[in-house]
């Protein structure tokens, strides 16, 4: 049996104990991407940054933050590699699963294992799918937005 508090206590503050706030990164957001030449991918890669604060899951965005591009762009960088997750892994050989992504339209994303050929777990499904929304993103013209905004 365990004796005592299992959590700290909590205490009132002040405003004059709590630092002075720095800006949210989404404040950033838009001027992060300010040098990018293409402006729909700029606008896609910040709104997908705000997203991902609000919950949007960092494997199922359009866009690489990191990269600053596409995200079928870069998904063959070793950095995309996510052995604990398994995404572009193969759990089955224990080694990077590679990634073919043809850009002509309407595209086309597939993910193998270059020792058993297979790759497909959830994870790798998910990296597939971001592709293809990538892929169509790239390639959807004038479209104002990617994502539809539910009325609050």
């Amino acid at each position: 049996m365990v004796h005592g508090r299992s959590r700290p206590l909590l205490r009132v503050v002040t405003p004059s104990d709590v630092p002075e706030a720095r800006p949210a990164p989404s404040s950033r957001g838009r001027d992060r991407y300010a040098d990018l030449p293409d402006r729909r991918l700029a606008a896609i890669l910040a709104a997908e940054d705000t997203a991902e604060e609000h919950g949007l899951n960092p494997h199922m965005r359009s866009t690489c933050y990191v990269h600053r591009c596409w995200t079928h762009q870069c998904v063959g960088d070793p950095l995309h590699v996510l052995v604990a997750t398994g995404h572009r892994w193969c759990r089955r050989c224990e080694c990077p699963v590679d990634v073919a992504v043809d850009e002509t339209p309407p595209g086309a994303v597939h993910l193998f294992c270059p020792r058993c050929g297979q790759a497909g777990s959830a994870a790798n499904r998910d990296v597939r799918q971001a592709c293809r929304t990538s892929l169509a993103a790239m390639h959807g013209g004038d479209a104002p937005t990617l994502y539809g905004i539910p009325d609050a």
